[in-house]
């Protein structure tokens, strides 16, 4: 059985191409494709411990899972970040080479329901960490990336089900993109501001921790990639949310405090969302 392996940002500059591996069977565990891959290519071995590994488009939970003839695998280092709606000409979400449309894309999401938007605009700026920066490279899995938008803004909507959240519209723009240029755009729908700036900030900390996009800087001493976070697919998170989400004890109070299983759902649900984020933004330090 012959195992396609698609390699991307650094890994890629590596090796210089995809990697074709050979195995006895019909079908091989996600780890031992792991443990090939560091012996037959030794330059591997120091990165594979941070990276994801995705199965025909979809992060695989562990290295149990079994890879077969014709599946399309690829190796995910940690990441920097269409569908079309029927009633709006502009995708919802998208990976393109194209500039982003702001405009249009904040009319996506809108509603007759919607009492707000918030945009936000991720926008290439001159210095990073000290260094001066002159421009970025933007690289994806496209077919992934794509999917895993939806994903994240599918998950985003679970996450905010007990608050008035209507729409979210995710494009992300990749290739050469020169300073001031927008390179992410998310764009949020809420009956109410304070649900629409929380689903939005929710909403670009999971692009950043979950769609294989990488991004190159470009400065006067040369180029280099910019160091990520380990992947965290949307299947860990959703486990999260559906563990914050069991069944609550039936709580008794006076009329006027009473509070809904509902409401109690959902403001666990935001308590967890803040913990994650501080914990993400903690691990970037």
């Amino acid at each position: 059985m012959q195992v396609r392996v698609r390699l991307f940002a650094n890994l890629r500059d590596l090796i210089g191409d995809d990697i074709v591996e050979d195995f006895a069977g019909t079908s091989v565990t996600v780890g031992a494709l792991r443990g090939r891959l560091g012996t037959s290519h030794p330059v591997l071995a120091p990165h594979l411990a941070r990276v994801a590994i995705a199965v025909n488009e979809e992060y695989v939970p562990g290295d149990d899972a079994e890879v077969h003839e014709g599946d399309t695998v690829a190796l995910i280092p940690p990441i920097s970040g269409g569908t079309w709606d029927g009633m709006n000409d502009t995708p919802m979400f998208l990976v393109t080479h194209e500039p982003l449309r702001v405009g249009l894309i904040r009319d996506a999401v809108m509603t007759p329901a919607s009492g707000a938007a918030v945009l936000f605009e991720g926008v290439v700026r001159n210095h990073h960490e000290g260094h001066e920066v002159l421009r970025l490279e933007y690289t994806a899995y496209e077919e992934m990336a794509e999917r895993q938008l939806r994903n994240v803004a599918a998950e985003v909507i679970n996450d905010f089900a007990a608050r008035e959240v209507h729409r979210i519209a995710i494009h992300h723009r990749i290739g050469t993109l020169q300073i001031g240029e927008t390179s992410l755009v998310v764009a949020v729908s809420a009956a109410h501001r304070r649900d629409a700036f929380d689903a939005g900030l929710r909403a670009v900390d999971r692009v950043k921790e979950t769609v294989p996009v990488w991004k190159k800087e470009w400065g006067p001493d040369g180029a280099e990639w910019q160091e990520g976070i380990e992947p965290r697919p949307i299947a860990e998170a959703a486990t999260e949310i559906e563990v914050v989400q069991m069944p609550q004890r039936t709580m008794t109070a006076p009329a006027e405090l009473a509070v809904t299983p509902r409401q109690i759902l959902g403001a666990v649900a935001r308590a967890a969302g803040v913990i994650e984020r501080l914990a993400s933004r903690a691990s970037r330090r």
